[in-house]
């Protein structure tokens, strides 16, 4: 599990290496003009609070940090990345099988439910191969390649044929 979210991870940390600040901080992209980079911040601000909550087992999906400079500097969302792979690397199957309380708003208010903690982190697995997708999107709007072929699949997903 640890090795397939920093593969994934990975995955953004190469799309970075090769994209500009501007590129990264671009919100011209209709329709919800969000850019590479609002979407790279929201991703890591969810593994952020899950790795916040870890000593007290109380994660709360609400409390992000919403770093801007993270999202507009690729260096600043470099380092972001970083940070959440070397707090993945150090986790444990002790860790993995914590039971722990997630808060979350989900449209009518605050619920709060019990997770393991490996649950939890396959949904901001799952949760980040989303958001890579519309980065996607975003990055085929502004003429950019995809760093790699399965950018933004995900694994469950059939792969179809494109005809060129």
């Amino acid at each position: 599990m640890i090795d397939a979210i920093e593969n994934n991870l990975n995955r953004g940390i190469g799309l970075l290496n090769v994209i500009s600040d501007e590129e990264y901080s671009n919100v011209s992209v209709r329709p919800y003009h969000s850019s590479i980079g609002i979407h790279m911040r929201h991703v890591l601000d969810m593994f952020d609070c899950i790795f916040c909550g870890i000593s007290t087992k109380e994660i709360n999906l609400v409390a992000r940090k919403r770093n801007e400079l993270a999202e507009q500097k690729t260096a600043m969302g470099l380092a972001y990345f970083n940070e959440i792979i070397t707090q993945l690397r150090g986790l444990t199957s002790d860790d993995l099988n914590q039971v722990v309380a997630v808060s979350d708003d989900l449209g009518l208010g605050v619920v709060t439910t019990k997770y393991t903690f490996a649950s939890i982190l396959s949904q901001a697995h799952s949760h980040a191969i989303h958001h890579f997708a519309s980065i996607g999107y975003i990055i085929s709007q502004l003429g950019i390649e995809l760093p790699d072929a399965d950018f933004g699949y995900n694994p469950t997903t059939p792969k179809k044929d494109v005809l060129a």
